[in-house]
């Protein structure tokens, strides 16, 4: 299999997380006071940038006061520089900054519109935001928890629970059959847009048991072979993608109109006229920045063996 691009969306991670300093509560809040220390400032899990400097998502420790105190704070590491970055996020009612836009981070991001050392860092940055925001109580007691561990945990001060962030692992699949690969679409997808089948790994499988499985559920087709390729980190909100690929063991497809609107077998060819935009039907596949891209890329170049 070939090394996995770098152009897969929010996989170059720059930064030392120093997780063995977490706790320290004295080493956090001498970076916090460093004036070299940068933020990643969210209002409603949507980040700031600096329109005077195009998109400029880094704001220093002044700036970031002036919208007042923050609902969390999260430790995310050191650059290579070794300055400190970390995230906040504020209410709606924050004051706002002069010159200062909040933009989706998708649209920021599946554009390039920021460099993507900071596209991985902004995904980590909504991703541990968010969850602060969807973990304020204890799921043992329910009695609200305080945030410990720089940003990284979550501490009952009744039942003494602690509770840490969480990840969802979801396999995304190319099933292949010789020269023809199985694509499906979903009803909110554009139109004319095909990508591999992609479910949540569920409570006791493997990655290969949830290939198969969430193929033969929404497709029909049962597979074998599963093969790694590479992940991609999704934060919305916060999501793990296991690319794989599959071999088809069966050819019926019998499609569950509950998941998806439409799926069927292509060809080499077709799959590389789709990844340029020259298919004679109009159909598309995903951009570079999603990994589904890369599997079909992969596939359409014959690089599997």
């Amino acid at each position: 299999m070939p090394t996995p691009p770098h152009a897969i969306g929010f996989t170059l991670d720059p930064l030392d997380r120093v997780s063995e300093k977490r706790d320290d509560e004295s080493f956090v809040h001498a970076l916090r006071a460093d004036p070299a220390t940068r933020f990643l400032l969210f209002v409603n899990n949507v980040p700031l940038f600096k329109r005077a400097s195009g998109h400029d998502p880094l704001f220093g420790a002044q700036e970031a006061q002036t919208l007042g105190t923050p609902l969390q704070t999260v430790f995310l590491g050191r650059d290579a520089d070794r300055r400190a970055l970390f995230a906040a996020s504020f209410d709606e009612g924050a004051q706002a900054l002069h010159d200062v836009e909040a933009v989706e981070l998708r649209p920021v991001a599946m554009q390039g519109l920021v460099p993507p050392p900071l596209v991985s860092a902004l995904g980590e940055a909504r991703s541990m935001l968010d969850w602060h925001r969807r973990h304020r109580f204890c799921a043992n007691c329910g009695q609200s928890t305080d945030s410990a561990g720089a940003g990284w945990r979550r501490i009952c001060p009744n039942c003494k629970a602690q509770h840490f962030p969480r990840v969802d692992p979801v396999v995304i699949m190319l099933v292949t059959d010789g020269e023809r690969c199985l694509l499906g679409r979903q009803p909110q997808f554009l139109p004319g847009m095909y990508s591999a089948l992609a479910g949540f790994v569920e409570p006791g499988e493997t990655f290969e048991h949830a290939v198969y499985r969430e193929v033969l559920e929404e497709a029909g087709i049962r597979c074998t072979d599963v093969r790694y390729y590479a992940s991609q980190p999704w934060p919305f909100p916060s999501s793990l993608m296991i690319g794989c690929f599959a071999r088809a063991a069966s050819t019926g497809i019998v499609v569950d109109r509950n998941e998806l609107e439409d799926a069927r077998w292509f060809t080499r060819a077709e799959v590389g006229a789709m990844l340029d935009g020259t298919h004679e039907n109009g159909l598309s596949a995903p951009k570079p920045f999603a990994i589904a891209h890369h599997l079909l890329k992969a596939f359409a170049m014959n690089e599997l063996d």
